[in-house]
């Protein structure tokens, strides 16, 4: 493909007018070597179908080499098709930032190791500039907003209204005298910094991309003008690669021209597809045949679901298999929650984290299927097991750990771990399940959740900053999952019941905890640190991560300080007082049986005076 060749993907104009609303837009694109005998430009653009539609969204991306390096259009060219072919091989769980930085990293770490093998390491900065290295722009439109990456000196603006935005900044160096070199581009480091944007859209703004030649002779407004002109934008662009050239540019020229003709609604359709509209699925009995599942016994029955234990009875494989109950059935949120529980499992793969298995056939109801787990609760167990060996209590949070930090690098926060929703085998193997309130930030873009589910996690183990409105985190979960340590060694809570009731920030500040040496006296003092960083109300002093949680459970850690025990009275407990109150009773009651009885006096006798 020619340097400055668009690569060819189908771009609707318009959203049908029936049917789901979703993102579309119109692309005008135009490139030319201008007046110089190559050009060094690439742009590219894609639009996917179906569910990356709605995961991935649209990318637009520009890329230009360097004019002193002859490989300055293979740089280009790879960086641009590169990013449009890995961008949508991500993980659909990732945000666009996420996965957008992953790919220009990895892009930018291949042509710089091309770079080194090719070039001499003694040669010049000067010298080194001859291999692939360019600058890089991308634009993905995914649900109702824009996200800029920008590497270099080409521009995003955006059109809206009367109103011309510059979305980018020049990485260019000024020597002064109009003398300037670029100060950031692909390949030339190990590692490149990219700057990145979020910006909302609205139907009918404008984004326009281009190379240095076209901004450096036009300016936003004279470019928004001849837009404005009329005509398609395919004719927009090419009006002002002309323009540029008759305002003198000597520079490669590439214009992409970016309409928001339609934006999604934001349903849960847009991830799940039609799944999201079937009916809710009846409450089953145990002998009943289901779509393909022989109902085998009742798992579980809630008043928000029903879990039955089921047969495929294509293959014979036994699952579980969840219902709405008939009060959550019409809920549409409890729907939307048990579709993207089913969506999840089937995207993690992880010994500790329960999985789905391939949907068998087509479904008429709306249910969740995944792999059968024989074991009892978290809860149960330590039920059974009040003083567990501390090498035990290591093993199943390290388990527990192990499945949620492969949640954290697939970007979803469990929000709700508890003991209920934890399954421990015979074998003491740990199954995480329930997801049914995983926060999954690529589809919190797509779909934002409402201020009533941002809330998802059971009192007692929700981090004290969800009560504030702050959103679930990984630190969120590495406070649930201290509580749960907690727990297993003292069979209570490491605040007792009142985290829940702190709802501002100055009562969050008068809770107190309860050190695991007050429960447990085998708890080492170190091991009592660690939980109690891991617990902390700020959660600014908790661990970065989890693995770090699991090595200070295992062994001291000097930089922690072992926590003291704190006087009663600090820690405003009932228990105070109600020793107080004793000691004041006993003490009355003493007096008064040591008090002596009282012995009336005999009446005195008048003194005589005697007069001499």
């Amino acid at each position: 493909m020619a340097g400055g060749s668009p690569l060819a993907c189908p771009l609707p104009p318009a959203t049908p007018a029936s049917g789901p609303a979703r993102l579309a837009i119109e692309l005008g694109q135009f490139s030319t070597a201008g007046r110089k005998d190559e050009n060094q430009d690439f742009h590219g653009a894609l639009r996917p179908e179906g569910v990356d539609l709605a995961t991935k969204g649209i990318a637009i991306c520009l890329a230009d080499g360097i004019s002193t390096s002859a490989l300055g259009a293979a740089a280009a060219e790879t960086a641009v098709k590169t990013f449009l072919s890995d961008y949508y091989c991500t993980s659909p769980a990732w945000s666009v930032r996420t996965s957008g930085d992953r790919v220009i990293a990895a892009g930018n770490s291949w042509m710089y190791a091309q770079n080194r093998r090719e070039m001499d390491p003694a040669y010049s900065d000067r010298e080194r500039e001859k291999g692939l290295i360019c600058t890089f722009t991308a634009l993905v439109l995914k649900a109702r907003s824009a996200y800029i990456f920008h590497v270099g000196d080409c521009r995003v603006i955006r059109i809206s209204g009367e109103t011309c935005e510059e979305l980018t900044e020049p990485h260019r160096v000024e020597l002064g005298g109009g003398v300037s070199y670029l100060g950031r581009a692909l390949g030339v480091n190990r590692n490149v910094e990219v700057d990145f944007a979020q910006v909302p859209v609205a139907v009918g703004d404008l984004f326009v991309l281009s190379s240095d030649g076209v901004h450096d002779v036009l300016t936003d407004c004279e470019i928004s003008r001849i837009i404005d002109s009329g005509g398609t934008l395919d004719a927009a662009a090419k009006a002002i690669a002309q323009a540029s050239l008759d305002a003198g540019s000597e520079d490669n020229i590439t214009v992409q021209v970016v309409r928001i003709e339609g934006l999604p609604d934001g349903d849960i359709d847009d991830i799940v597809g039609q799944e999201a509209g079937l009916p809710p699925a009846p409450q089953l009995t145990p002998g009943a045949q289901f779509e393909g599942y022989a109902i085998e016994s009742v798992l579980h029955s809630g008043n928000r679901s029903h879990v039955y234990l089921a047969r495929d009875t294509s293959g014979g494989r036994q699952v579980a298999l969840k219902v709405l109950s008939t009060e959550m059935a019409q809920d549409p949120a409890a729907q939307a929650s048990l579709m993207l529980e089913e969506w999840v499992m089937r995207r993690l793969d992880h010994p500790n984290l329960l999985k789905a298995p391939p949907p068998s056939q087509v479904r008429r109801h709306a249910y969740s299927v995944s792999d059968f787990v024989s074991g009892q609760s978290l809860r149960d167990w330590m039920l059974a097991n009040p003083r567990p060996e501390l090498d035990t209590v290591r093993a199943i949070i390290r388990q527990i750990a192990a499945g949620v930090l492969a949640m954290h690098r697939r970007e979803m926060v469990h929000r709700d771990l508890r003991p209920q929703n934890i399954l421990i085998c015979p074998d003491e193997r740990i199954t995480i399940i329930d997801f049914g309130s995983v926060q999954v930030n690529g589809i919190d873009e797509t779909v934002p959740r409402a201020d009533d589910a941002m809330f998802a996690g059971t009192m007692q183990y929700s981090a004290p900053e969800l009560y504030l409105g702050y959103p679930a985190t990984s630190g969120s979960d590495l406070y649930s999952l201290g509580v749960i340590a907690y727990q297993l060694l003292t069979g209570d809570l490491p605040y007792g019941p009142r985290v829940s009731a702190a709802t501002t920030q100055a009562a969050q500040r008068k809770l107190a905890y309860y050190p695991v040496t007050d429960h447990n006296p085998d708890v080492p003092d170190w091991m009592d640190a660690a939980i109690r960083k891991a617990v902390s109300v700020n959660p600014a002093n908790r661990y970065d991560e989890l693995s770090e949680f699991v090595v200070d459970l295992a062994k001291p850690n000097p930089g922690l300080s072992a926590s003291h025990p704190i006087p009663l009275l600090d820690r405003g407990s009932v228990l105070v007082w109600q020793l107080i109150s004793a000691a004041l009773v006993l003490a009355l009651v003493v007096s008064i049986l040591t008090r002596p009885s009282p012995v009336q006096s005999p009446p005195e006798t008048p003194r005589q005076e005697t007069t001499q």
